[in-house]
Order: structure tokens, then C-alpha cells, then sequence
């Protein structure tokens, strides 16, 4: 077995400045899904003062298949996960 080596000199830069982007990327993410949590919220909330179910199966089903059909069965999860955010745990 072979002993790994050290990252060091341009490469130590590189990766740094690439976990730079990556920690760009996460806050990026944060902001959007903070905003997409507010906006299901008052969703859910204007449903329910009309009278209507807090859910619509069909529209959830529609952001699941967009997800999955983007990101493959890991997206599917993604976009569940992003449901729940938004409206709670059935």
C-alpha cells in the first residue's frame, strides 16, 4: 500500500480557492431555499384562508418529477426535502 502524499505548493491554492466557490455556492443555496421556504409558506398560508387543502399533490408531484428528471433519484429526495421545508411533515 502506498503512502499518500501531501497537497502542497499551487495545488494547496487551487483547492482553496475552489472550496471558496463551493462555500459560495452553499450560502447561495441558503438564501434561495430560505426564500423558497418563505414563499411555500405563504402559499400554504392564502390556500388555507380561501378554504383550500395546505397541499396540492399534483403541483408536489410536479416539483418532484422536475427534480428528479435535473438530478437524478437523489434530486427526487432533494426536492422532498424542499417540500418539507416548506410545508412541514405530513
Amino acid at each position: 500500500m502506498s503512502t499518500p502524499t501531501a497537497v502542497t505548493g499551487t495545488d494547496v491554492e487551487s483547492i482553496g480557492e475552489l472550496r471558496a466557490q463551493i462555500d459560495a455556492c452553499d450560502a447561495a443555496i441558503i438564501e434561495l431555499v430560505q426564500k423558497r421556504v418563505a414563499v411555500s409558506q405563504q402559499i400554504g398560508e392564502l390556500r388555507s384562508a380561501s378554504g383550500g387543502t395546505r397541499l396540492n399533490l399534483s403541483r408536489e408531484q410536479q416539483v418532484l418529477d422536475r427534480f428528479r428528471t435535473a438530478l437524478g433519484p437523489d434530486g427526487a429526495a432533494l426536492g422532498m426535502l424542499l417540500l418539507r421545508q416548506g410545508r412541514g411533515r405530513l
